[in-house]
């Protein structure tokens, strides 16, 4: 059916509108903006899908969005920023799950397709089925209802064996179209399973990478599923976020030294004893960091999970424009893989009002530390651990790490003495010029601001 020039224009505005909200995206300043923007996009897509002629069960679509966009709207915002992670998580897994759906309704119905558009939808499916369930597993993962990784054995050869009979299921689709409702079934129950095999074994210290990849997954099958429908913002939003995720995982998995083959079939897990940690934690109080960074002239904060988990970030911007009312240069660093999503300890910072012009990645702040008088660990771990740089029996070794190891003293606000979430033991803070506050983060900071007000 050829469709009207006012519902393609409408959908070809909303895919430019969609470009140019990713845009605005790609940065922290613009962030919000873009969202908007690319709402507008939405907002346009779906009024003109509205408006083809002879659409049918429009009180049903119309009924799926009213619940799906309340649900949205209510969970939108009540969510913690904490729980943005499997916010994100689950909300692609959607996308995937829909792209998905939208390709067995296409099988279901036995239209007759080009061998290309058919093809397409396979994979559109295949991938879509993945994303929604791994995204599934990731959202149980970081919301704390699976709380260890589970592996299979022989895992590695389950999933290659899963992802042939997804394979073949698939081909056999396209070589006897249109196929009958009990391979449709076989393919997607295999599909489905694929996706929580394959994710089920990895570890939350590789979470942020694998919610970036399903996110590629899912914007991938939504461009497919666009091609398999003729719908020009399917096809252009979908490829551009497939695109845009696909470029996140990589610089995301360099970040961390580790190929995503590596993230998906091997477990993080250390190759031999690694070598041993001399020396002791030393502690110290509340009112000697706030003298050594009172009377510091260069101060580097390295935000991770634990200030997130404390919703310290407001009490950290406060301690900081005190410092710099007292003359002190406080600069924040941000490991790519901090917290348990891309950019969650930028989002953090930014709703407590930090400037962006603070905030300086791994590349940009690595160099200072040597000349900062104080590191400031709030909650990270596993991304300020020298380990990765000498040994290499460690899991993390050659994962890029920030320098803080390096700065003239090392401060760490840090719960317990528990290792990090991918279960190495942190070689920093037994170094000589390390010192422990242990405590929450927000309980901490604000301690910490009280002694420094005394100090005026």
């Amino acid at each position: 059916m050829t469709l009207p020039i006012y519902v393609q224009g409408a959908w070809f505005v909303g895919a430019l509108l969609f470009i140019f909200g990713l845009k605005g995206m790609s940065s922290p300043a613009s962030a919000r903006k873009g969202i908007i923007i690319a709402g507008y996009g939405m907002l346009v897509a779906i009024a003109a899908t509205f408006l083809i002629p002879g659409l049918q069960n429009l009180a049903l679509m119309a009924l799926a969005l009213a619940l799906g966009g309340s649900a949205a709207w209510i969970s939108g915002k009540k969510v913690k920023m904490t729980d943005m992670p499997q916010m994100v998580a689950i909300y692609n897994g959607m996308g995937g799950g829909a792209a998905a759906a939208i390709a067995a309704i296409e099988f279901a119905k036995g239209d007759a397709h080009s061998l290309a558009t058919t093809v397409l939808a396979v994979i559109g499916a295949l991938i879509g089925a993945v994303s929604f369930t791994g995204s599934c597993v990731a959202w149980a993962k970081l919301q704390g209802v699976l709380k260890k990784a589970h592996r299979l054995p022989a895992q590695n050869a389950v999933n290659v064996v899963l992802a042939l009979i997804a394979i073949g299921l698939g081909g056999a689709m396209v070589a006897m179209a249109p196929a009958q409702p009990e391979l449709i079934f076989g393919f997607f129950a295999v599909a489905l399973i694929l996706g929580l095999v394959v994710t089920l074994p990895i570890g939350g210290a590789d979470m942020p990478v694998v919610i970036s990849l399903f996110n590629a997954f899912t914007g991938l099958a939504v461009g497919f599923e666009g091609y398999v429908l003729g719908n020009p913002s399917l096809i252009i939003a979908g490829i551009v976020v497939g695109a845009a995720g696909t470029l996140l995982t990589q610089l995301m998995a360099k970040a961390m030294n580790r190929p995503i083959s590596n993230i998906l079939f091997t477990p993080m897990v250390a190759s031999g004893p690694g070598e041993a940690i001399s020396g002791s934690m030393k502690e110290l109080s509340g009112l000697d960091a706030a003298a050594m960074m009172r009377y510091a002239s260069k101060v580097i904060i390295v935000p991770g999970y634990g200030m997130a988990v404390a919703h310290a970030q407001h009490k950290v911007w406060e301690m900081t424009s005190i410092l710099e009312e007292a003359g002190v240069e406080v600069k924040f660093a941000i490991h790519p893989v901090a917290g348990r999503m891309p950019g969650h300890m930028n989002v953090l910072l930014a709703e407590a009002g930090v400037p962006y012009d603070k905030i300086f990645d791994l590349d940009e702040i690595n160099g200072e530390f040597g000349q900062a008088d104080v590191a400031l660990i709030i909650g990270a771990n596993d991304v300020v651990n020298p380990s990765a740089r000498t040994d290499k029996a460690s899991p993390i070794y050659g994962m890029p790490i920030l320098n803080a190891d390096q700065a003239q003293n090392v401060i760490v606000i840090k719960r317990g003495k528990g290792t990090g979430y991918s279960g190495v033991e942190n070689a920093l803070f037994y170094t000589d010029n390390c010192r422990m506050l242990y405590g929450d983060a927000q309980p901490m900071a604000g301690e910490i601001i009280q002694h420094l007000k005394a100090m005026g």
